[in-house]
């Protein structure tokens, strides 16, 4: 840090003791801050302060907060929200916030090292989808291959850029030319080498630890058949972004569980119809013969089709009715890049909305579930209004407020979403209409 070429290093005596530690943002923003509550998001682990009193963040401009992942020793702590003054948050801050967190848990042990073939499917999104392949190459796991799936593809610009960009020996592309999540997801199984396959999309970054938790978690409980994990916001620097982050439960659950029918959590009335507890498409791994088992992905279901999503909680809650185990291992984690302006958050609402009432058309058209869903029904109706109706985390006093129409453009998100969810059983009957659906 400002030696010369050719200078020896300053011996420990020399070295000055107020030396910064400087960190790098969970992903790279290509816009400014464009909101005074936007917090600037990194992640840190405290036994790398020793011989530091401050932290730089790099590429903060714009921010005054800074939300940090704490790590000790490896193992997750939890979020803290500090100041962050010119770029620099005071190690005595940060200490003092990461003193009200719970006790870190015991890291992940990982006997063993099965090949895990990673899944990326993508749609005309090169751009963000070769920050994703980077951040997946770097991974710290000794035996993995990548499938990028390219699906129904408008132009060869995701061709191009793998091909001429990616020239590793563990990527793959695979061409699948029906539109659909689940439809691109199925291709992904079926040429997967692994007897793991670990999904996760082309706009986030995965955690350099990603797939040796997820093997440590499929260990743990032998019969898990999946295993998901930590999807925190990689980006906050609109207060839509900030709305997003506060409504989903998978960008915050800090501790891992474990959901089978042999032992139903107690805590969860709407078991197993769990959305949002058991996790998110962005982050997600399977045992292969027992996805191929339940006949893969419903193709009815999922962005890219009429649906516009539901495949994700429809896999979710086939693996835990047909008996297998499906394991929350928050350190597994991916950064997702959430939605940034309120355009963009109509569209996700859209699509969430009817996603989730095609999903919930699948389960009354079934006799073994109907009558599971309609006895959990008034639990899952309320929590779906009570975590539509969150609110932005407030905005540090001092700090100018939100737009005054900004509840007033929440309140049409809400009720887009909720006319969507209304929509959800008419479009699933007619995509499944249109042909056969598989995975179902």
């Amino acid at each position: 840090m400002g030696e010369r070429a050719g200078d020896l290093p300053p011996t420990p005596r020399e070295r000055p003791q107020d030396e910064a530690l400087v960190l790098y943002p969970a992903m790279d923003s290509t816009e400014p801050a464009e909101w005074p509550g936007a917090r600037w998001i990194g992640t840190i682990d405290l036994r790398a302060l020793a011989g530091h009193t401050h932290l730089r963040l790099q590429n903060s401009e714009g921010y005054r907060r800074a939300w940090l992942l704490v790590r000790e020793d490896g193992s997750l702590r939890g979020f803290v929200d500090v100041d962050a003054v010119d770029g620099v948050v005071d190690r005595r801050t940060l200490e003092i916030s990461a003193a009200s967190l719970p006790a870190a848990l015991p890291q992940s042990v990982m006997r063993d090292t099965p090949w895990i073939t990673v899944v990326v499917c993508t749609r005309d999104r090169s751009d963000q989808l070769r920050g994703s392949l980077a951040a997946i190459l770097r991974l710290d796991y000794p035996g993995f291959d990548v499938l990028v799936v390219d699906n129904a593809a408008r132009t060869s610009e995701t061709r191009d850029m793998v091909h001429q960009e990616f020239q590793d020996s563990r990527v793959t592309l695979v061409s699948e030319p029906v539109p659909g999540l689940a439809q691109a997801r199925n291709t992904g199984l079926s040429h997967a080498r692994g007897d793991i396959v670990a999904f996760t999309d082309d706009d986030v970054i995965v955690d350099r630890d990603w797939l040796r938790e997820i093997a440590a978690a499929f260990q743990r409980v032998p019969a898990a058949a999946c295993v998901t994990g930590l999807v925190p916001a990689g980006e906050m620097r609109s207060p839509v972004q900030r709305y997003f982050d506060d409504r989903v439960s998978w960008s915050k659950s800090l501790v891992p569980r474990v959901y089978s029918l042999a032992e139903p959590p107690e805590n969860l009335p709407r078991f197993p119809f769990c959305v949002g507890e058991y996790g998110t498409g962005a982050n997600f791994a399977l045992d292969r013969r027992a996805a191929l088992a339940l006949g893969g992905f419903d193709t009815a279901l999922g962005v890219g089709t009429r649906t516009g999503g539901g495949e994700d909680i429809d896999m979710f809650t086939r693996v835990v009715l047909s008996g297998r185990s499906l394991v929350m291992q928050p350190s597994a984690i991916v950064w997702h890049r959430h939605r940034g302006d309120i355009d963009e958050l109509r569209l996700q609402a859209r699509s969430y909305g009817t996603g989730l009432g095609a999903w919930l058309t699948k389960i009354l058209l079934n006799p073994r579930t109907a009558w599971m869903a309609l006895a959990r029904s008034p639990y899952a109706v309320r929590h779906f209004v009570s975590n539509a109706r969150r609110k932005p985390g407030r905005v540090p006093e001092g700090q100018a407020p939100v737009s005054a129409d900004w509840d007033r453009q929440l309140a049409k998100v809400l009720r887009l979403e909720l006319i969507s969810v209304a929509r959800g059983p008419f479009n699933y009957l007619l995509q499944r209409s249109m042909g056969k659906s598989v995975g179902t």
